[in-house]
């Protein structure tokens, strides 16, 4: 039986649902959670979203989906670390990015540009928003009720980031925003899991690309000291194996400090209930050493990785079709079935912005085909 920190989380104190259903029988709340989220369309759908590499252009880069069990992995590591409670960390980690678009950020950067240039009565459009836009309302799959029905904590995990404006129409999840209070410490490491997975596994996939080389990353502290270490232990080990294990050994570092300093937190703050984690300052955290090497990590992947000129062009594209989807919808609602067709305006952009961020890369290609280019080739 695992015995839980007073500071975590428990099903059987639950804030509950939006709708009222009977408990569980033979699993936990937090559990339902998780296994209403892997049994969801918006889930399946993550396989073939883009994380940097659309999807075709290779079968080993990761994909939304496989990004999602990675972080799901490393939060229960560390939730089990904590005393927290695995079920939650693990739901809100696969749940993430159910509300991504395809063509990762270039796709989120431009239905939002779209949504506020053309339909700014809209609101604009934010991928983590959209999360709990599926979870609550788009995913149909209960005669009861809309969405998935889950727990207030799995919901207020989703929810990482929200404007003021937005925190004020979302009810209860949107409380903390507007009372600059802390969600639950399952909440915050699922969120430092997130960051430990993609930035160690945009290494991998770069260096898998040939866009960044083994060279360019040893000007980061937390890549040559492991870098190091393996090569004195391995000093013939081939580059792919090499990678393997220097990325292995920093997720290792990551996770062991990110452990340490929030236990270091714990200790220093005393909370006594999951409410106190609330009011407290964040629990979760590296230590100032760490969170440096994390943020010089980001910053080395955001120029030489994310604005390589391939990356880009791949980008340029993404937003065009993007872009062409979305004026099309709205200038002729009538190319979208019944489900996606409004009376009000409003209503009218954000259903279209629904339909756009369910996409598949290779669907939302496939659409723009059938649009715009009959017969011809619109591969990225």
């Amino acid at each position: 039986m695992i015995v839980l920190a007073p500071y975590a989380c428990h099903p059987e104190a639950s804030r509950g649902r939006r709708h009222v259903e009977p408990p569980p029988t033979g699993r936990n709340a937090f559990q339902r959670d998780r296994d209403r989220i892997i049994h969801c369309n918006a889930f399946r759908l993550l396989e073939y979203k883009t994380q940097v590499f659309v999807n075709h252009e290779g079968d080993l880069f990761r994909t939304r989906l496989t990004h999602s069990i990675e972080v799901a992995q490393i939060a229960r590591s560390l939730s089990r670390n904590l005393g927290l409670h695995e079920d939650l960390t693990e739901a809100i980690s696969l749940a993430h990015d159910l509300g991504h678009t395809p063509f990762g950020h270039a796709g989120q950067d431009e239905l939002n540009a779209c949504m506020r240039e053309l339909a700014p009565a809209a609101g604009g459009f934010e991928h983590n928003l959209q999360s709990l836009r599926v979870v609550d309302e788009l995913e149909a799959r209960y005669a009861a009720f809309n969405g998935l029905n889950l727990c207030f904590e799995t919901r207020e995990g989703i929810l990482k980031h929200c404007s003021v404006h937005h925190a004020r129409t979302l009810g209860d999840v949107g409380e903390r925003f507007l009372a600059r209070t802390q969600p639950s410490l399952e909440a915050q490491i699922a969120n430092l899991a997130d960051e430990i997975a993609y930035n160690n596994h945009d290494i991998d996939d770069g260096v898998r690309s040939g866009l960044i080389s083994v060279e360019q990353l040893q000007v980061l502290e937390i890549f040559a000291t492991h870098y190091a270490q393996v090569k004195r232990k391995y000093p013939n080990i081939e580059k792919r194996r090499l990678v393997a294990e220097v990325v292995r050994a920093m997720i290792n570092t990551l996770v062991v400090d990110l452990t340490e300093t929030t236990l270091a937190n714990i200790r220093k703050h005393g909370p006594a209930h999951a409410d106190d984690v609330r009011a407290a300052p964040p629990l979760a955290a590296f230590s100032m050493s760490m969170r440096r090497q994390a943020d010089a990590l980001k910053q080395f992947l955001m120029h030489n990785l994310y604005r390589h000129y391939r990356v880009m062009r791949m980008t340029t594209k993404a937003r065009a079709i993007v872009r062409e989807l979305f004026v099309a919808f709205l200038q002729e609602p009538r190319l979208l079935s019944d489900e996606y067709r409004r009376d009000d305006e409003v209503a009218q952009a954000r259903a279209i912005a629904d339909y756009i961020a369910g996409m598949t890369d290779r669907y939302a290609i496939r659409e723009h085909t059938q649009l715009f280019r009959m017969g011809g080739d619109a591969a990225l």
